[in-house]
């Protein structure tokens, strides 16, 4: 090539980058000017700012109205208020015209009064007509016969890792706020706030305050539940996690029928997270996946042919990469259907079909509330079976008698007995039913010596 060519294409070459930069620069004040203003528009509306009340005795008030101390030292109790109240704050998002709202279930957790201030700064008190600890939720009820903005529900399995999002909440009291990110990751379990985890992980700022209010695309439709962040100092760091909408519509399902709890399908397997060693000893050529290590006889994972040692590595065509997964996949499903899912037997795959029933009560509950003057009193006892399994999330298969809950500053609260202990036996004798706790326990030995399971160990203790 000559020098006048050599030119000629040098010419050419600038511009043609000459163009290609023209073409990429904003060409009036509205490109320049690209906003979120039209997603914020719709969806805000339906965000609203929960605000929580709690009653409780104001423990200085009765020591100081103690008759006895007043002798002494005077009417000085007069002053002090019987009740101390504690208020909080959260968010919360409305999902039908008639006013549901949804929110986190620790943000209305034992709240006497709840009250919701909307986007336009009305004002309404709301009723908490169902609760979820197990999925962190809740869903309130405005008590008002006006009708509201409901949001649109959009679909988190469409949502991709890089795809914009918005956070609108009500972080620190300040009012409505709306941050902006991406989609950081996608079905992060392990988190740790929640029996049913696939979180959604984003970089919109969430703050104290945000918890409830909505995880919304591009299109202005809830995709998630803001929830958590991981932070070391309390305030955002770019790493917040939502419950996707998949669970939120089970939810939502449940308190519409008019369920106070909400009925999740009844597997009857114990799961393991699959490791690269246990991958590797079971010579498979995946990393992921939920290792069977227990069927239980006569449950739907046992008639659907589940066996010890098997990896199941789908369901209805997800993928499943550990065993919050597989919860929480079959869990967005809901009760009543057929479920395919995918094993791996021996280096093999297989698809069997799981019917997703709820958890039986055999035997019956019989639930009892342990009184009198003994180490038992304030416990709520319930004979042990699946659904009660279901509800505590424990393992089934068990005998004896689970602790359903117990009263604050009770006895049995003193010594250290939990929620969702198993009780086994009471100075040797088994325990087998509610009727043998309240009978056993009417006794007045001078020591206890109590046998119960938790969190799958054995636990032996002396009372005295």
């Amino acid at each position: 090539m000559n020098l006048k060519h050599l030119l000629i294409a040098s010419v050419t070459a600038l511009t043609l980058n000459s163009i290609a930069i023209a073409q990429s620069i904003p060409a009036n004040r509205a490109e320049v000017a690209y906003s979120f203003a039209p997603v914020v528009k719709k969806a805000a509306p339906s965000v609203v700012n929960v605000f929580v009340t709690k009653r409780e005795k104001n423990p200085e008030a009765t020591l100081l109205n103690d008759p006895m101390f007043k002798y002494f030292f005077g009417d000085a109790g007069g002053q002090i208020p019987k009740e101390r109240v504690q208020s909080s704050l959260g968010s919360g998002v409305i999902v039908s015209s008639d006013g549901l709202v949804v929110t986190n279930h620790h943000v209305i957790a034992d709240a006497d009064e709840v009250k919701l201030v909307l986007h336009n700064k009305q004002e309404f008190a709301a009723r908490v007509i169902l609760k979820d600890p197990r999925t962190d939720l809740a869903v309130l009820k405005i008590q008002a016969p006006e009708k509201f903005t409901a949001i649109e529900l959009g679909d988190a399995d469409n949502m991709q890792i890089g795809d914009f999002v918005l956070a609108i909440g009500n972080p620190f009291g300040v009012g409505q706020t709306v941050t902006s990110g991406i989609v950081s990751a996608l079905a992060r379990t392990q988190v740790g706030v929640s029996d049913y985890q696939s979180f959604i992980q984003t970089d919109a700022a969430i703050n104290p305050g945000n918890s409830g209010g909505a995880l919304v695309d591009t299109n202005g439709k809830l995709i998630g539940i803001n929830t958590a962040i991981y932070s070391r100092s309390g305030g955002s760091v770019g790493i917040g996690f939502a419950i996707p909408t998949d669970m939120v519509k089970q939810v939502i399902a449940s308190a519409i029928r008019g369920s106070k709890i909400v009925q999740r399908p009844y597997v009857g397997v114990k799961l393991q997270n699959l490791t690269s060693e246990l991958a590797q000893s079971l010579k498979l050529n995946r990393n992921e996946g939920a290792l069977v290590v227990l069927v239980t006889e006569g449950s739907p994972a046992h008639s659907a042919g589940f066996k010890q040692g098997d990896v199941v590595v789908e369901i209805d065509g997800q993928a499943i990469t550990d065993g919050d997964s597989f919860g929480f996949r079959l869990a967005t499903h809901g009760i009543g259907g057929i479920s395919k899912v995918k094993l791996v037997r021996q280096g093999v795959e297989r698809v069997v079909e799981l019917h997703r029933v709820s958890a039986p009560e055999l035997p019956a509950r019989n639930t009892l509330k342990i009184t009198g003057k003994n180490y038992f009193s304030g416990l709520t006892v319930s004979n042990f079976n699946p659904a009660v399994a279901e509800e505590l999330s424990i393992e089934t298969g068990k005998k004896g008698v689970a602790i359903m809950d117990i009263a604050p500053s009770s006895i049995a609260a003193r010594i250290g007995l939990r929620k969702g202990d198993i009780l086994l036996a009471l100075n040797g004798e088994p325990i087998e039913t509610t009727q043998d706790v309240k009978l056993i326990s009417q006794d007045q030995p001078q020591m206890w010596r109590l046998s119960l399971l938790r969190n799958g160990e054995i636990i032996n203790a002396v009372l005295r």
